[in-house]
């Protein structure tokens, strides 16, 4: 069977195995070279590696646009805006990852460009934006609000401007959407999160299907260096076998966890699109083929008792990052980066793979303990 007709929990699974062959292994063995003979593709250590390769075959087959990968997300974010010249515009959103808010005000202090922060859910915002932008930056779901962007209408009314479209994908993963096949030009993950899935590796990727545009990608990888490890690679690729099945467990778990919290009168407002009294819900269900395992929530009491719920749990873990197997949770504006669009009391939940009876003991214990 060809890769076209293997369904994505599949692809994560088979994709970017080694050629088959008598006694061949069934994975690529890890290539720690540096340093090459003369006269190859390759050349050179900075300039590929065969563990990149299979990682990036794997994603590639995800995403159906050829993929790079580098040393961490903001390495491959910092490569699409360096391709920008100066003093370009770029629509962004108003909260999103906050090293991304945080890399975008810092390069529009320096005058290197412009930002626009729109508030991704306002249609009408963001395309009253689009004139004279270079590229339209889009989260969806955005980070840490769980808020979701109508990416095919917003993708496809900046390319018929001539816009660039860039869409970081880490939190919906290639197996809930795909936004180069509704017409982005990039598509951004930060492989640390559910890609690789194991809290254990820091690694980015870019996948897009304009070839111009992959090379000029390519040159900055290469002279930038923000290349990743071959054994960070082999972690990552192995991470992603278990993707399907991991996104499984955790989007099943974070769906009861986002009603249990509805239910809670701590809680005074759950995000989550699965939810179906969620505003998003309906948008998200009409182009997502599933809602993700990262879910947020605000509490009445404040940011205090945030921090106080956050360190009183047992099991889940009071740390930043996601979508490892493990849950994760953390008040957000704790970082002074966050955006101030982020209420001080929400609390960001990536859900992992446990029992969902043992996690909502250790949130209803927190609960207690936090008053």
């Amino acid at each position: 069977m060809t890769g076209s007709e293997l369904t994505p929990e599949t692809l994560v699974v088979s994709a970017g195995r080694p050629p088959i062959a008598d006694d061949a292994g069934v994975n690529v063995s890890i290539s720690l070279n540096a340093t090459r003979h003369a006269g190859g593709p390759v050349g050179y250590g900075r300039y590929g590696n065969e563990n990149w390769s299979a990682l990036e075959t794997a994603i590639s087959s995800l995403e159906g646009g050829k993929t790079l990968v580098f040393s961490s997300g903001m390495a491959a974010i910092s490569a699409v805006f360096s391709l920008l010249p100066t003093g370009s515009v770029i629509s962004a959103s108003h909260h999103g990852y906050s090293g991304v808010m945080t890399l975008l005000k810092n390069l529009d202090a320096m005058g290197r460009i412009d930002v626009r922060f729109v508030n991704v859910t306002n249609t009408q915002e963001v395309l009253e934006a689009l004139p004279g932008t270079s590229l339209l930056w889009l989260e969806s779901p955005t980070n840490p609000m769980l808020d979701v962007a109508d990416l095919p209408k917003l993708i496809s009314s900046a390319k018929k401007a001539g816009i660039g479209v860039g869409v970081d994908n880490t939190f919906a993963t290639p197996l809930n959407q795909n936004p180069l096949s509704m017409g982005a030009d990039i598509v951004m993950h930060s492989v640390t999160k559910f890609i690789s899935g194991h809290s254990d590796i820091l690694m980015g990727s870019l996948s897009t299907n304009d070839e111009a545009l992959f090379s000029r990608l390519e040159e900055a990888r290469k002279f930038n260096g923000a290349i990743p490890g071959p054994f960070e690679s082999w972690l990552a690729l192995r991470g992603l076998r278990t993707l399907g099945v991991r996104l499984e467990r955790g989007q099943s778990n974070a769906l009861e966890l986002a009603k249990r919290l509805s239910a809670h009168p701590g809680v005074s407002r759950v995000h989550y699109p699965g939810l179906p009294t969620d505003p998003h819900h309906n948008l998200a269900k009409s182009f997502m083929k599933g809602f993700g395992a990262v879910l947020s929530f605000e509490l009445h009491g404040g940011a205090q008792q945030a921090d106080t719920l956050c360190s009183s749990s047992l099991l889940i873990a009071n740390a930043t990052s996601l979508g490892g197997v493990e849950t994760l949770w953390e008040r957000r504006r704790r970082w002074s980066g966050e955006s101030a669009s982020v209420p001080e009391s929400l609390i960001r939940v990536s859900v992992g793979c446990e029992n969902i009876d043992d996690l909502w003991s250790d949130i209803e214990r927190a609960f207690k303990n936090a008053g």
